[in-house]
Order: C-alpha cells, then structure tokens, then sequence
C-alpha cells in the first residue's frame, strides 16, 4: 500500500469513529462517574481510566458497525454536522469491509482491555455488573444497525440509542465506581434519557429521504411532520416534569437545576423541528444537559451544596 492510500485508510478510520461523538460518550460516562462519587462512592482513578478506555473502544466499534450499514444510506444523504454518518466510504470510495474490520478490531480492544484488567497482571477490583453492561452496550449498538435484529431499520433505533445513550452509558460510568446499580441511580439517568430521544427527533429528520430510499424504518420515515411534532413537545415536556418529579430522594436541588435550565432549549427546537433541515437546538440541549448535570453532582460529591 502506498503512502496515499494508507493515509486515505486513516484519514476514514479516524472520520468513521465520529471523534465528536465520542468525547460526548465520555462526558455522558463522566456523567455517571460524577453521580456515583454524589452518592458516596469513593474514586479509583486507574479504574475510572480503564473503564474509560474500554468504553471509547466500544462505542468507536458501534460506530464502525453503523457506518458498515448504513453505507448505502449515508451516500444518499444530506449529510449535517449531526446527522448523515461520517461520509467517509462515499467520499474516499473505500470498501464497505474496511469499515467492518475496525468494527470487530476495537471491539476485541475493548473486551481484552476488561479482560486485562481483571486478571491478575491488571489487578484491578472490577465489578462484574460493570463488564456487564458494556457488553451489553457492545452487543445492542451493533444489533442497532447489524442482524439479526437491525433494531434502526425496523422502526426501534429512536428508543433503542436514547437507551443506550442516556440510560445505559451513564449508569456504566455509575457502576465502574460504585461496583453496583442502585434503583435511584437508574431513576435519576431518566430526564436526560429524554431529552436523547428529542435530540434523535431532531438528527434523524434531515437522513429521512435517504433512509426512506433505502428501506430504513426510522420514526422520521413512517411518521407524519404533525405527529412528530406532537412527539418532541410531548417528551420534552415529560423530560422537564420527570426532573421535577424526581427532586428530593433522587436528584438533589442543584441538579434538578442543572437538569432543568438547560431544556428551556428545546422550546425553540419545537418551533423550528419538521421546518428546519438542521438539527441544533436538541443537540445543544443534550450536550448542555449533560454537563451541568455532571458539574451539578460534582458539587454535591465535593459538599459545596447540599
């Protein structure tokens, strides 16, 4: 292989494992290990680190996985700064397979790097619900684009990613530094599971031609502009009242707080989503929502609020 090309391969396999995406997997994960520390749990730096490198390899194979698929689609697309895949096959002309091959390598990465750890060369006092949950987060990320279940194509992605991303992720994070799952720390992760589900609203709505072309069953292909509307402002509403259902036992008030303000960004969102190509105002809220939450149990972690 020439050097061109081999800087071509790289070039894709870097676009392809979506780097952006992926540090807002590790600020959601940061999410999960902030709230953790809130509850009383103490820190292992070397853990929350390999728990930390584990999961980037994970999600880059998820991502590989989805731009496998959905290489047909992403040709076809407008694509958006956050919608469309990374466009790296369509635009270098590589083959599908290459796309495949990093999926299953960082897969593999991912679980030795666990397996690593919890041996004794590691040493490392890993929790078995921890391992767990990033296989399960392995295995229905791929199943959100790959058969046999293909869960993005048959109608299941919106909830089956709003789950992954805001439910299962942070609650990883959780579980790496508590050692176990409590039923609030899944209680809490809900609001901001929500919001996601707006924020795939929102990021699916300009791939809907090219999904639809392709036979690809997202909720933007099979449902009217009307009904999805009503969909975002409904969830959007239940995001805002599931936070304020939750204050007191389960979210403490500085992170209702930072769970709250920042969803005032979906009110625009309503008005522009179905009338506008561009997904901004969910995305941002997601991304806010998930820092202020973050800083938010930080605080209460370090006692500066109650």
């Amino acid at each position: 292989m020439c050097e061109s090309d081999r800087r071509t391969v790289l070039v894709a396999l870097w676009r392809m494992s979506r780097p952006a995406q992926i540090a807002l997997i590790g600020l959601v994960y940061a999410l999960g290990v902030s709230m953790a520390l809130g509850r009383g749990a103490t820190v292992d730096l070397a853990n929350v680190g390999i728990g930390l490198a584990a999961l980037v390899s994970v999600a880059a194979s998820v991502h590989y996985a989805n731009e496998y698929a959905d290489a047909e689609t992403d040709a076809l697309t407008d694509r958006t700064p956050f919608s469309g895949g990374s466009g790296a096959l369509a635009e270098t002309g590589l083959q599908r397979r290459l796309a495949l091959c990093a999926a299953v390598a960082s897969a593999a990465i991912g679980l030795l790097l666990l397996a690593w750890a919890a041996s004794p060369l590691g040493g490392r006092p890993l929790s078995t619900v921890h391992a767990v949950l990033l296989g399960g987060i392995l295995l229905v990320g791929w199943q959100y684009s790959v058969g046999p279940l293909r869960l993005a194509w048959r109608g299941f992605g919106e909830i089956t990613n709003a789950a992954l991303g805001g439910i299962a992720l942070p609650l990883y994070g959780f579980a790496v530094v508590a050692g176990e799952l409590t039923l609030d720390a899944a209680l809490a992760t809900v609001p901001f599971a929500l919001v996601v589900f707006v924020n795939l609203l929102e990021t699916q709505w300009p791939d809907r031609r090219a999904d639809a072309a392709v036979g690809k069953q997202t909720l933007a292909t099979r449902w009217s502009p009307r009904r999805l509307r009503a969909v975002y402002g409904l969830v959007s509403l239940a995001a805002a009242g599931s936070g304020v259902a939750l204050a007191g036992r389960v979210l403490p008030s500085v992170v209702v707080v930072g769970t709250l303000v920042p969803m005032v960004g979906l009110v625009p969102g309503y008005r522009r989503f179905t009338r506008r190509e561009e997904p901004l105002p969910a995305v941002a809220t997601m991304v806010v929502t998930a820092a202020t939450t973050t800083v938010a149990w930080g605080a209460v972690a370090a006692g500066l609020v109650g």
